[in-house]
């Protein structure tokens, strides 16, 4: 149709769909745009693509460079405001979601995020290709969190992906594990040692010999939120709720969750003493990696609760039982990672998930619910002197929040480094939501087995 080629037609198309990007926007600034695209499609003043001629025949390769520039302008605009994929790298979520399931994941769900550092290399998320710790983007321009209208909101239940709060600080040499639990690591070493000659000192001064040790010892980055890792997981609880887990079954505000179908745990297995044939658990849709002997009769394997019952009824299979942690039992690596709190992965809380705009009372007993909300988070100055918490430099009795807050678990309980270990999920963090997966690859299988193809455009939210 001629009308597609009228050059005023052009301009006006592009000029509404240009206004309504705007509004949504919400930064009126950018009307100053529309001279330049009156300019690039009427007038044709100035040759806004200057890397090639507009009124002769180009090169075959500035014809590749116009079309790759547009290729990645086009997919980056995409990627920032409505969609982009996301590849499962661990089993946290199996079998809900596997290892290989590449996810189109929707930024619209919950309203697309203004990136904080605009000035970026394309499609990498916090590290040039090819490099270990040279940075992908540059912090020349910083912009404050600010989130477009979407069409939902994190509810609970909801698989949703997001930057790894504490993704903050990163180890180079040891990137798979959280910087905070290494410091803490190494903290309890120097502790414990210093218990046996008798020399204990509090824990702080552990936790500041732990951190010199590290950022002397080894490469460290530290990242702002929209550069942090991606993680997915689903969320069990959000901002108002009161979350409790007791020997592994998770209630929100004194009720079960809703039942998730595919949840697992990891489960020891003993037989008579022979193997289980790997056929019969490759059938049970058991990966290799997930599979851990540690004697001649033990396994211990991530299941559901039909799958365990399943190998139950194996002949050479004499019991198969939950691996769960008593309640009571202390575990460190559990938030808040205090003594005081006798929590471990099956048994936690009850605690409460910060809501924007309440005010809770704050004293000594639970400031480590809250302090990396209130110091990293939230950015304020945190001190105790005396026994008294300061923030801001004012005594402080209570604090109120600035963000809603959510709790993130893995449906493969067991196997999820997840908000039970690090804490609260703020909403600036919040990337999107999967809808379905466009291709899953089985990294145990070759060629084209490794194809999965009873999973294309399986639905991603449940």
């Amino acid at each position: 149709m001629d009308i597609l080629k009228n050059k005023y037609f052009k301009f006006s198309l592009t000029a509404v769909l240009y206004t309504l990007w705007v509004i949504w926007l919400g930064n009126y600034w950018w009307l100053f745009g529309l001279p330049v695209i009156f300019d690039y499609y009427v007038t044709k003043k100035v040759n806004w693509t200057f890397w090639k001629k507009r009124d002769e025949k180009n090169s075959t390769v500035v014809e590749w460079i116009d079309a790759l520039i547009f290729a990645v302008v086009a997919v980056s605009f995409i990627n920032i405001f409505f969609f982009q994929n996301y590849k499962i790298p661990t089993g946290s979520m199996e079998k809900s979601l596997l290892i290989g399931d590449h996810l189109y994941v929707s930024k619209l769900a919950y309203g697309p995020k203004i990136p904080n550092t605009p000035l970026s290399f394309p499609f990498a998320q916090h590290t040039m290709p090819l490099t270990k710790k040279t940075k992908s983007y540059l912090e020349w321009i910083k912009l404050d969190y600010k989130r477009l209208a979407g069409f939902d909101e994190v509810e609970n239940d909801d698989i949703v992906v997001f930057n790894f709060p504490a993704g903050d600080t990163v180890v180079v040499e040891m990137s798979a594990q959280s910087y905070y639990s290494i410091i803490r690591g190494y903290a309890q070493q120097l502790e414990f040692q210093h218990k046996r000659e008798g020399q204990a000192r509090d824990k702080q001064y552990y936790y500041n010999q732990a951190r010199d040790y590290v950022w002397k010892q080894y490469n460290v980055v530290t990242h702002p939120i929209d550069r942090r890792d991606n993680y997915i997981k689903r969320c069990v609880a959000i901002h108002g709720d009161t979350l409790k887990i007791t020997d592994g079954e998770v209630f929100i505000n004194g009720r079960p969750q809703q039942d998730v179908e595919n949840l697992q745990y990891s489960y020891i297995i003993k037989t008579n003493g022979t193997l289980i044939n790997p056929k019969a658990l490759e059938r049970l849709g058991i990966a290799k990696d997930d599979i851990a002997r540690y004697s001649a009769t033990d396994y211990l394997i991530p299941l559901t609760r039909e799958m365990a019952e399943t190998i139950r009824s194996f002949n050479n299979v004499i019991s198969v039982e939950s691996n769960m942690q008593p309640t009571g039992e202390y575990s460190p690596r559990v938030f808040p990672h205090n003594p005081a709190y006798k929590w471990n992965e099956d048994n936690f809380g009850p605690l409460w998930i910060p809501e924007k705009g309440t005010t809770v009372p704050l004293s000594l007993d639970n400031l480590p619910l809250y302090e990396r909300i209130i110091e990293a988070y939230e950015v304020n100055t945190l001190e105790i002197k005396d026994s008294t918490i300061y923030i801001n430099g004012e005594v402080a009795n209570s604090y109120t929040f600035k963000m809603d807050y959510y709790f993130m678990m893995g449906d493969n309980r067991h196997s999820s480094a997840d908000s039970r270990f690090w804490g609260f999920v703020p909403e600036d963090h919040i990337v999107g939501r999967p809808v379905f997966v466009w291709l899953s690859l089985d990294k145990d299988k070759k060629f084209l087995s490794k194809i999965r193809w009873n999973r294309f455009f399986m639905n991603a939210t449940e």
